[in-house]
């Protein structure tokens, strides 16, 4: 990372040294159902912790929470019950948590350019009704630079295509100098080489100790990509190094019904998970726990 990028100002709410970058001790969310005698949950029981600079990628079926975390983490959500930290703290009031929304909750008719969206990320050190300084430039087009997106500096938000606007807001991030990024289905609708520009971006954030959290559907990438899975169905199936976390057992245990076990020495399993992100085809294929690989099945026309 540049100098400038390197050199964070801790502002905002104090880091304990001490602490873990996230921790969530036994959290609970819920809402009242349609049936008001009965309550849904969104998350149940959730516990663990992140340390410094791990990569984590967040797994689990249509309606499993992972959006929900996110916005836990992001201070946006309270939770019903239970307890969320960020370096020994709640979240409210961190700016070192850089949120990056599935593409389906942003308005890109907003009239904005590139650059503009990426100085947005320096609200929180220049402070809300100061112009940004010749320095906060600097930061955001070196930002622009780290994405490969210097190109698209002056062009507006909304011409771009899918991976051209997650890699500005990756660069918005950055330009926020986070600490912790929150990435909510990224590789959604991008096509494989805009997916692979995502993954060398987040490879470059390794040595600056940047963590990472990133929901996807994705299990090869998942198992290929990050330092831990969390394998997510309201609970928390499993955490650990991606070997052990995607077990056909764990894998049966949060996908359900969206799950059917194929015997063989292969120790595959038949998965098909509907996605709720639009731009997101079904996915349909199976999953080897040998290997770690996923291979697609074509879906017939009646699914």
């Amino acid at each position: 990372m540049s100098t400038a990028l390197s050199n964070l100002r801790l502002r905002g709410i104090h880091h304990q040294s001490s602490a873990s970058v996230i921790a969530l001790e036994n959290v609970i969310v819920s809402y009242p159902s349609v049936n008001r005698n009965r309550t849904t949950y969104a998350l149940e029981a959730l516990t663990f912790q992140i340390e410094h600079g791990e990569q984590i990628a967040v797994v689990g079926p249509n309606g499993a929470g992972k959006s929900t975390l996110m916005k836990l983490i992001a201070g946006i959500l309270d939770p019903s019950s239970g307890s969320v930290e960020v370096y020994g703290s709640g979240p409210g009031g961190h700016i070192c948590i850089g949120y990056v929304p599935q593409r389906s909750q942003i308005d890109f008719s907003f009239p904005v350019t590139v650059e503009e969206v990426v100085m947005m990320g320096r609200v929180g050190k220049i402070g809300l009704f100061r112009w940004p300084k010749r320095e906060d430039w600097s930061i955001v087009h070196d930002c622009l630079s780290r994405v490969n997106a210097s190109d698209l500096a002056r062009k507006q938000i909304g011409e771009l295509s899918g991976g051209q606007q997650q890699r500005v807001f990756i660069a918005r991030a950055l330009a926020q100098e986070a600490e912790i990024l929150l990435l909510d289905e990224p590789l959604a609708g991008l096509d494989v080489p805009s997916q692979e520009a995502i993954f060398e971006i987040l490879e470059g954030l390794s040595p600056d100790n940047v963590t990472v959290l990133l929901a996807t559907h994705d299990l090869e990438r998942a198992a290929d990509k990050f330092d831990r899975v969390m394998l997510l169905n309201r609970r928390l199936v499993a955490f650990d190094k991606p070997s052990v976390a995607l077990t056909p057992a764990n894998l049966m245990s949060a996908y359900s019904g969206h799950m059917h076990r194929i015997d063989g020495d292969e120790g595959r399993i038949l998965l098909t998970d509907e996605c709720h992100d639009q731009d997101d085809a079904d996915q349909a294929g199976t999953w080897s726990a040998v290997d770690g690989t996923w291979s697609e099945v074509e879906k017939s026309e009646d699914g």
